[in-house]
């Protein structure tokens, strides 16, 4: 099924409310459905159905709107990682809030606002990408506009509150401007924007990709819970009862994920019991492994969901570590930008055997330096046939653990820093990262010297997000 056969519902930053969520679940059930979809676009997708009309939602659900205009665009934020994963100081959950409420156009453009400290939420998969700079309320914007030969980024930051004038204004004349310096002037004839010169360029260190799945830890009286489902079939039953969980226990904000899945923050800690009962009850497993969650597939395309499975079964079979890369499987045919380490590219059959019966062959490329928001990739394999991907794959993400590392210890070497031949340090029993108190944590706020014992309780690693209680004394 192509995605044109299929219908979205928009939610802005892929944000809405249990009540919200509700009315969607009613309408899905009044179409006969008993599933929906999420969406890449952290939007919701239902099967196409003839008594579906755009605006049917608009006027139950507030914001939320059915659309059947394939042009349309929904806008992804990274409102889904503020306050469970690492984030730029500024920027918080009401500020995504703010900045989504002043859109009151719909978009017929990608628009992606995103943290560059997380890596939940795709940074470069929209053509007009608003990443989180060093300045409170000032943004890079990264262009990768249909008609330019490459991406590249506006020549000032732009204000939190001109980003919706900025959308719309670009939206309508960009088509008229061969570059960014030529769209900046055309921009800021028609509108006087709040901007900010760019004193450095955006400088993104690598981060892997985060576990997401289960209930975790949110501050001290709080929790969040992350759920998946392997086909990306979300049961309107399940769906209908949860959010009557969500609003019996004052739980606001349900955040759909671009990996077809989502959140929900905020879960008190005395609910924290029942909702754990409620999972059980409804045979919810909330303990997949980290191999299953990091792939991105086309929406309801089956043979991609089967291919997917067969990768997953040798890889576990092969008991082969993913931990911090990504995979996505895609249609060559189909136009699109990738957000994954690892791609596997669907061939087109030749038009001359298309009323024959022939294996599908597969091409798999990488990004660069296995980062998911590189737009460079290189091709690993081509023509390739099924059977073969998986001792691919396995052989690529061996070079992605040969190579991870290198940058920052090529540093450590520049630095002479003396290490003694073995010492005490804390190491995390998740994924065996070493707390050093002679190095300590910069960049989340332990100082060269800090001693473990000393880090605040809700210290966490900096590369699985796992509790300190999980650091355990260890000789090195």
């Amino acid at each position: 099924m192509s995605m044109r056969e299929l219908k979205r519902i928009f939610v802005k930053g892929g944000i809405l409310s249990p009540n919200e969520l509700k009315q969607i679940v009613h309408y899905a059930y009044s179409l006969g459905l008993d599933s929906l979809h999420f969406g890449s676009r952290q939007d919701i997708i239902l099967p196409s159905h003839e008594e579906i009309n755009s605006g049917d939602l608009k006027d139950n659900a507030g914001g939320v709107t059915a659309v059947l205009d394939p042009e349309l665009q929904n806008i992804v934020c990274s409102y889904v990682s503020a306050d469970i994963f690492p984030s730029t100081t500024w920027l918080n959950g009401s500020t995504y809030l703010y900045i989504l409420e002043s859109f009151k156009h719909q978009p017929r453009i990608k628009i992606n606002i995103t943290d560059p400290e997380q890596r939940l939420t795709p940074l470069y998969s929209g053509e007009l990408n608003f990443i989180a700079s060093d300045h409170e309320d000032y943004w890079y914007l990264n262009l990768n506009l249909s008609g330019w030969d490459e991406p590249v980024f506006y020549p000032v930051l732009i204000f939190s509150w001109d980003i919706s004038k900025i959308s719309k204004i670009i939206e309508e004349t960009y088509k008229d401007a061969e570059d960014a310096d030529e769209l900046f002037l055309l921009v800021n004839d028609i509108f006087q924007a709040n901007n900010r010169n760019i004193e450095k360029p955006l400088n993104l260190d690598y981060i892997p990709f985060p576990y997401y799945e289960g209930m975790n830890k949110m501050g001290i009286n709080q929790y969040w819970l992350g759920l998946y489902w392997r086909n990306n079939k979300y049961y309107l039953s399940f769906l209908d009862d949860f959010c009557d969980f969500c609003l019996e226990n004052k739980i606001g904000k349900i955040c759909i994920t671009a990996w077809k899945s989502f959140i929900v923050k905020g879960i008190p800690k005395e609910s924290k019991l029942l909702l754990e009962k409620f999972l059980g009850r409804s045979g919810i497993n909330v303990r997949h492994s980290l191999l299953e969650l990091n792939w991105h597939l086309p929406v309801a395309d089956e043979e991609a969901l089967a291919l997917k499975k067969f990768i997953v079964m040798n890889f576990d079979q092969n008991d082969i570590s993913t931990y911090g890369l990504t995979f996505g499987i895609a249609n060559r045919i189909d136009p699109k930008i990738y957000f994954a380490s690892i791609m596997i590219e669907k061939n087109k059959l030749p038009d001359i055997v298309k009323n024959f019966e022939v294996r599908s062959t597969y091409n798999v490329l990488y990004s660069e330096k296995f980062d998911q928001n590189s737009s460079n990739y290189s091709v690993y394999a081509q023509d390739v046939d099924k059977i073969e991907l998986p001792g691919l794959l396995m052989e690529l993400s061996k070079e992605y653990f040969n190579q991870l590392g290198e940058t920052d210890a090529q540093e450590i070497k520049n630095e002479k820093t003396e290490v003694p031949e073995s010492k005490e340090v804390y190491q995390c029993n998740s994924c065996m990262t070493v707390y050093d108190s002679e190095i300590g944590d910069p960049v989340h706020g332990a100082d060269r010297g800090t001693l473990f014992e000393d880090l605040p309780s809700h210290y966490r690693c900096p590369v699985c997000n796992s509790e300190k209680e999980s650091f355990k004394l260890s000789l090195i």
